[in-house]
């Protein structure tokens, strides 16, 4: 398209410079033409008064000399009334031509080598016809015609330059707002859903990249919706199933007590198996730019809510701190409400009633860690249980929680680790990165001691029913 318009204005432009300079060269030639043969009319008419005064030669040459020697001027006078013909000067046109305009008594121009001659009739006293002859050399009729050819041209390629210059300018004006759109819509077509493009440009394109950009939020959106349907899906289905797991467990001995928890867990890997079908099949829906992502304070006290009604029917003291004010973080909604709900999720399948657990969030400069801590026996092998499709190993696990949160966590430059909590079991902290750079362990860990030393077992925290008792239970984390 660049290049397009680069050719149509150069074509148009030398088209234009064409249409004017071949006339005005042409007009340039003929000035020249005419103003040589204007000085040799002029020179012409300097000897007339003399010639209708007298014929005398040496005072007609003496004229003559004066008048346009440095020409090549002559005069010829016929012969009348007894008196020979007198001709003075260098004899340049033919004699026909001569006789020719004494006869009609009127100026006329005549090739000859190397120039043109200017014959003008003059009148005598006698009635006789004179004809004065002035040459006017080639050089004289072309002088200044070739410099004025060349400045036209030079002109004509100065035009032609700088409106190829202004064209190639627009072009890239229009040409990489079309690109980068383009390119927007070859990344949200491969899935990256952040991709948005800079609304600027033409106004066309301009009214484009808002189009483009709005379809993408919207698609965004609708991503997001989905997926935050589901994850609330899974939420009211865990519900009941874990009630209906702990009442299977105090049926006793039998068949139909049997029967009952073999149905239970069906029912539970049939959920897993829905659950991780839909997070697998979804791209990732956080979008990128100014405004995106969420409130990660608002999220976590809604979690919180739904799940605390379910720990204090298993008689479970929970936490919840550094949630009393806003703490935004590049990630969208949906995403961290389902990582927190699969860390929470874990905390209650792979833990005993009445365990302990907390959540706490720090805002640091160029991060935010979301701390989740339960008072289980913690995990064996981290390692293992971070590694995809492994798991704890414990039943039900589906090796897909882990994986949530880690994915959330990359996908901002951050990560995922595994340790021991305050509480005494096991500690998952979710590092999310704010700026996009990869973290300095380092400092994570410098971080995370900081706040961990003004944090002692047994402080009742900011919300909930305080403490860190209660039964001890191994938690096993999905991947």
């Amino acid at each position: 398209m660049r290049w397009a318009l680069v050719k149509v204005c150069l074509a148009v432009t030398a088209m234009v410079v064409v249409a004017f300079a071949v006339p005005l060269g042409l007009v340039v030639k003929e000035l020249a033409r005419d103003r040589a043969f204007s000085n040799a009319e002029r020179e012409a008419a300097a000897v007339a008064p003399a010639l209708s005064i007298t014929t005398d030669r040496d005072k007609l040459e003496r004229v003559v000399a004066s008048a346009g020697a440095d020409r090549g001027m002559a005069v010829h006078i016929p012969a009348a009334g007894g008196q020979a013909a007198v001709d003075i000067g260098r004899q340049r046109a033919a004699d026909r031509d001569i006789a020719a305009v004494r006869k009609l008594g009127r100026a006329s121009t005549t090739g000859v080598a190397g120039g043109s001659t200017l014959l003008q009739p003059v009148a005598l006293s006698s009635g006789a016809i004179a004809v004065v002859e002035v040459y006017v050399p080639e050089s004289e009729v072309n002088n200044g015609v070739g410099t004025a050819w060349a400045v036209l041209a030079a002109v004509g390629l100065a035009l032609i330059v700088g409106s190829v210059a202004v064209a190639d300018r627009l072009g890239v004006r229009m040409v990489q707002p079309a690109q980068r759109l383009v390119e927007g819509a070859h990344e949200l077509g491969e899935g990256k859903l952040g991709a948005r493009v800079p609304e600027e440009g033409p106004n066309e394109l301009r009214l484009a990249a808002v189009a483009f950009n709005s379809m993408a939020d919207q698609v965004v959106q609708l991503l997001a919706n989905e997926r935050e349907l589901a994850a609330d899906l899974s939420h009211r289905l865990r519900t009941p199933l874990t009630v209906l797991r702990l009442n299977a467990a105090s049926l006793g001995d039998g068949t139909a007590a049997e029967q009952t928890r073999a149905a239970v867990a069906q029912l539970e890997r049939e959920v897993d198996t829905i659950i991780r079908t839909a997070r697998e099949a979804k791209p990732q829906t956080a979008a990128a730019g100014p405004g995106a992502g969420c409130d990660a304070a608002e999220v976590v006290r809604e979690r919180m809510g739904f799940w605390s009604a379910l720990a204090e029917d298993e008689g479970r003291k929970w936490r919840v701190a550094g949630v009393d004010r806003p703490v935004r973080i590049p990630v969208a909604r949906a995403d961290l409400a389902a990582a927190l709900d699969a860390l929470l999720g874990n905390v209650f399948r792979h833990t005993a009633e009445g365990t302990a657990f907390a959540v706490d969030v720090h805002n640091a400069e160029d991060a935010v860690i979301v701390l989740v801590s339960d008072a289980g026996h913690g995990i064996r092998d981290p390692e293992a249980a971070m590694a995809r499709g492994r798991g704890s190993g414990a039943a039900g696990s589906t090796g897909l929680g882990l994986d949530i949160v880690r994915r959330l966590a990359e996908s901002t430059g951050g990560d995922v680790r595994i340790g021991s909590s305050v509480l005494g079991g096991t500690e998952v902290r979710l590092w999310i990165q704010l700026d996009g750079r990869k973290p300095e362990r380092k400092g994570h860990r410098g971080a995370v001691r900081r706040r961990r030393s003004r944090r002692q077992p047994g402080d009742p925290g900011r919300r909930g029913t305080g403490g860190t008792g209660g039964t001890t239970g191994r938690i096993g984390l999905d991947l």
